[in-house]
Order: C-alpha cells, then structure tokens, then sequence
C-alpha cells in the first residue's frame, strides 16, 4: 500500500445508500474529521472470508471498539452502494458499520490497495486492511498478504493494538 502511518488520509468520494433509499456521495475527509475511525478495507461484498470473519468480528467486537474511543467503522469494498447496502442487512450491521462503496476504485487505487483477483472472476478489487485513523490520519495500519487471510486485519487483533 501508498498510504502509511502518519499519511493523511486522500479527498475521496465514496458511495452509502441512505435508510430513505437515496444515495449519497460520502466525503471521507468529511466524515473523519475530528473523529478516531475505523476503516475496513475488503476485497468485495459476500465474498468468503469478508462475509465469514472480517466484517463480523468488527460487528461482534463493535463495543471494545467503542472503549477505545472510536466513533464510527466504515466498510469499504469495490461494489456498489446498493450491493453494501444488501451485505450490510445480510450481516445485521445496525448502526454498528457504515456500509460504503467504492465501485470506481477512486479510494482504493489512491491509497495503492488495489489487486487484482482476475483470475478468480472478481476483477480489480481491494487488498484486505483494517486502518486506524484519528482526525484524517492514519494512526495504525495492518493489511494481509493474502485476501483471503484475516489475521492481522481480525477485530480482535486489530482492536486490541489501539
């Protein structure tokens, strides 16, 4: 990856579908201003081990998070507002997750998380990482060698360094 600890994070539009159904363009400088944030990155909604162990282990460790003075987790994948709007209810997320697109990789090339998974059918999608940012700076970084990997990015490993 681009970005490092101590970076601050790039203007970036991302993609959220609201509770009225409309979507909404997402400013992520905006929405990480003054703020200690959480920011998952995962290759793509529903896959195996996004769906199996990284967004549910943020979900189920939702409060530890919250203990350590985070305000919000934000995931991140290369879909679309709808589709995370759909993995979101599949997983229960509630007001736990905020549930973003990033289906033009804007986010994701800028920061240098982009792979490519051609040759498994899903195309150019996002590395695995789970980032720690305060005010719009990276404060803690851990991405997996491989996809389909969550162990350093895990909720249990990723929250217990902050």
């Amino acid at each position: 990856m681009k970005i490092k600890v101590g970076d601050k994070l790039p203007k970036s539009e991302l993609f959220h579908i609201e509770k009225d159904n409309s979507i909404k363009k997402i400013n992520l400088q905006e929405l990480c201003e003054n703020k200690k944030v959480i920011i998952l990155g995962m290759p793509g909604a529903f896959t195996k081990t996004c769906s199996l162990l990284h967004l549910p282990g943020f979900i189920k460790n939702y409060h530890l998070a919250t203990q350590k003075g985070v305000t919000q987790i934000i995931c991140i994948a290369v879909n679309d507002p709808n589709v995370m709007k759909a993995w979101g209810e599949s997983q229960k997320v509630g007001g736990k997750i905020l549930m973003v697109g990033d289906p033009y990789l804007k986010f994701t090339k800028t920061i240098g998380a982009e792979i490519d998974k051609s040759d498994k059918g899903l195309g150019i999608r996002s590395t695995r990482y789970s980032m720690l940012i305060d005010n719009n700076v990276v404060k803690l970084l851990k991405e997996e060698k491989e996809t389909a990997q969550c162990d350093l990015t895990s909720a249990e490993k990723f929250i217990n360094l902050i």
